[in-house]
């Protein structure tokens, strides 16, 4: 008789690549005046933070070109795009480092 496993193992994704891992930014609920929006009229938020990032990607004569970005950036994200991942309770993006529009500082 085998035993079986209490919880769920929590896993862990490590981008390959040119490839960026992020958390999108939580919706507004509560416009800049102070009214609370229901949930289902809230916008998407087009920013998030980096979680992980890739190694880089090779060119043709095999140099490798770092990524820009690092974890915990700000960035701009594009209105669609993306390969939506789900680890654990936690839905992430994983976007390529050309899709991504910009930088906060």
């Amino acid at each position: 008789m085998f035993a079986r496993a209490t919880r769920p193992l929590q896993r862990s994704l490590a981008p390959l690549g040119d490839r960026i891992l992020i958390r999108k930014a939580v919706k507004e609920t509560k416009t800049a005046g102070g009214i609370l929006l229901p949930t289902d009229n809230a916008k998407e938020s087009n920013e998030g933070t980096v979680v992980a990032v890739g190694p880089g990607i090779r060119d043709v004569s095999g140099n490798l070109h770092a990524p820009t970005l690092k974890a915990g950036d700000t960035v701009l994200l594009p209105k669609y795009g993306g390969t939506e991942i789900e680890i654990g309770d936690e839905k992430l993006n994983l976007f390529r480092e050309d899709d991504i529009l910009g930088k906060f500082d």
